[in-house]
């Protein structure tokens, strides 16, 4: 019994220990995450960096990894309060919108391409790796576009997909029963066959969000819409590429872009950076020191889950 008692007593001192130890990580994770990052002197112009990272998806981020801050997806209304604290930032004198991104969400695209249309200080869009289809969208409206040679971006179009498992369920004995108000409700059902009705109706969605694809770019790149129409059949391709076609206005690599954005700032010698983080509670970084999500929930965020097929601005890798 006494025994017993014992391991109890260390049992539970452990559990406090490992308490604490957590609360002290949370606790400095939170003084972290809560301060602005900066390099370069904490005075001055300044450069802000704001970036488009991952799928792009709408709405509010969820809390980052504490180890990695990554949030699986550039979500738009983050992008838009970091875009909307560096045109309020008086020290910052130019914009940098820093794009890895294959696209994704039609409408996120858009959320974002409308407040970098409302800023009033110089932006330029920096590709990174990888800036298509949305990630071109975002890049478009912005005074100047850079990338390196070896980006890939382009991509302009517009996709939506649906399954088909109307045999596999045949195969299998799985009945699906839908009961519904009118034909073209249950479109995209995947127990069904998708008609050629159905697909006129999703071509003539398509066909608009494609329409306004093409005025973004042809707006952005002061370039006529059939010009744009001519290189805007979903094609990928390099920086140096879109160069030539007149889509990228310089190549180059984000301290080149970074240079050029200080210039346009009127900032003299080197510029301040500032980028910006998303603010979290004490108890979502102390709860982010215990919780990771599990890999089948980060698949559904990135994917952004539902149970439909919406429309994305998104260049689909081979």
């Amino acid at each position: 019994m006494k025994n017993r008692k014992t391991w109890y007593w260390i049992i539970g001192l452990t559990l406090v220990a490992l308490l604490a130890c957590g609360g002290f990580v949370g606790l400095g994770l939170w003084i972290a995450r809560n301060a602005d990052s900066s390099q370069g002197p904490a005075f001055g112009d300044a450069v802000a960096i704001v970036r488009v990272e991952g799928v792009i998806l709408p709405g509010e981020a969820p809390a980052p990894n504490p180890f990695s801050g990554d949030t699986g997806g550039a979500f738009s209304q983050q992008v838009i309060e970091h875009l909307k604290k560096a045109n309020d930032d008086e020290s910052v004198k130019a914009v940098i919108l820093y794009v890895d991104s294959p696209g994704g969400s039609v409408f996120a695209s858009d959320e974002i391409y409308l407040q970098i249309k409302e800023m009033n200080k110089p932006i330029i869009a920096a590709m990174g790796s990888l800036a298509a289809s949305g990630g071109y969208y975002v890049s478009a409206p912005a005074q100047e576009i850079w990338a390196s040679p070896h980006t890939l971006t382009c991509s302009i179009g517009v996709i939506s997909q649906f399954l088909n498992l109307e045999e596999f369920a045949k195969e299998y004995g799985i009945t699906a029963v839908t009961v519904k108000s009118g034909k073209f409700k249950d479109t995209g059902n995947p127990f069904r066959e998708f008609t050629t009705e159905d697909q006129a109706l999703w071509q003539d969605i398509i066909d608009e969000a494609y329409g306004e694809f093409v005025r973004i770019v042809a707006e952005g790149r002061k370039m006529g819409e059939e010009n744009v129409r001519a290189v805007a059949d979903g094609r990928v391709c390099t920086g140096k590429q879109a160069k030539e076609m007149g889509l990228v206005d310089n190549l180059g690599y984000l301290p080149d872009a970074i240079d050029r954005a200080a210039e346009l700032g009127g900032i003299e010698g080197e510029p301040r950076l500032v980028e910006y983080t998303r603010k979290l509670s004490f108890f979502e970084a102390l709860g982010s020191t215990f919780n990771r999500p599990s890999p089948v929930e980060e698949v559904k965020q990135l994917l952004h889950f539902n149970a439909g097929s919406p429309l994305m601005y998104l260049y689909i890798a081979p």
